[in-house]
């Protein structure tokens, strides 16, 4: 594990510092006013204010997708997950509060799911729905909003939204062309970090399975941990790039209002469990299906996590999974501005 963990930081320098000092030549082109010592300052606050603030999911997900690949089996899937396709895309939207993780947490959990066995279209929709629909982001949004449109707003949009792209992806192909063989389950070609006895063996013992879940979470905490650390630097940049004065400044109309807070939430990367309690200090500013829209496309994906999804899924399917929430909340957004009174 520890030559795995020096190997990614050797693969994540690079790129690091490249995007450093493509940051600091674009702020000194663009004429920020700012010396090189200060937006690299800037910089380096805003990167790790974003990764501190996700680590911690992503170790949680990494210790529930250990947990997972231990006491979990190919049966087990089989038993849960409804043979009908609608109903099964249907419990992958509540599975949050089973699994009560956010965008950078959930990512490793589906991938080990999809290893045991569960359906593809599950996934997307657990994927897209989890960093909304859990008890965490339940109360964080309540105690941010109260009960009220944006609550509710923001859970039935995002069951709507993942249940479509779910839906989709339950009759879009094979799980071979779409994940990647890391993510596959052993019976479909699966890349060899998963035992295929464990569907067909007697399970482990208490302190033996939690070993192995540890060892396993380790391992996939470096490996996820290189795809969240170059997400929160291109995020970071982003940041320091794109004045947000700039953007608020476009925000007024039913549509431009959406698109710019769908862009600030994909920008800022913020964790699900907080983004609350920022978007409450636009809502003097913006319209509240902008708001909305940043609630539910901001937890479905952003820039971290967009780069997690590429350690899932193939190209093709990553763009998907992007563009496909994009444009059902925008168009969700644009039309509670034009047609429903807050």
């Amino acid at each position: 594990m520890a030559a795995e963990a020096s190997s990614s930081l050797r693969r994540l320098l690079l790129p690091g510092v490249g995007i450093v000092i493509i940051v600091v030549l674009l702020a000194a082109v663009t004429g920020t006013g700012s010396d090189a010592g200060t937006i690299v300052s800037i910089f380096s606050t805003r990167f790790l204010g974003i990764f501190i603030e996700a680590v911690p999911f992503l170790l949680l997900g990494t210790l529930a997708s250990g947990l997972i690949e231990s006491f979990i089996s190919h049966d087990d899937i089989a038993r849960w997950v409804p043979r009908n396709p609608v109903l099964a895309t249907l419990m992958g939207t509540f599975m949050g509060f089973t699994f009560p993780v956010c965008e950078c947490g959930v990512v490793p959990v589906v991938r080990r799911l999809y290893t045991k066995g569960l359906p593809m279209s599950v996934g997307v929709t657990f994927l897209l729905a989890a960093p909304v629909i859990n008890p965490i982001v339940l109360v964080s949004t309540y105690v941010a909003f109260g009960f009220g449109a944006v609550l509710i707003g923001r859970f039935v949009i995002t069951i709507v939204v993942a249940m479509a792209v779910g839906l989709v992806f339950a009759f879009a192909g094979r799980p071979q062309d779409m994940l990647r063989p890391a993510s596959l389950a052993p019976v479909m070609g699966g890349s060899g970090d998963v035992i295929p006895l464990y569907a067909r063996t007697p399970r482990k013992p208490l302190l033996v399975g939690l070993r192995d879940a540890l060892a396993m979470a380790g391992d996939e905490f470096f490996e996820m941990g290189r795809y969240l650390i170059i997400g929160s630097l291109l995020a970071a940049a982003m940041q320091t790039l794109v004045s947000q004065d700039v953007l608020l400044a476009l925000g007024r109309g039913p549509v431009v209002s959406v698109l710019v807070m769908q862009a600030l939430a994909f920008v800022l990367s913020v964790c699900s469990t907080v983004d609350a309690f920022l978007a409450l200090a636009f809502t003097g500013t913006f319209t509240t299906g902008s708001i909305l829209a940043f609630l539910t496309f901001g937890a479905m994906v952003d820039i971290k996590s967009t780069l997690m999804f590429a350690g899932v899924y193939r190209r093709r399917v990553v763009l998907y999974l992007i563009l496909l929430p994009l444009l059902m909340t925008m168009l969700i957004g644009v039309w509670l501005n034009l047609n429903v009174v807050f």
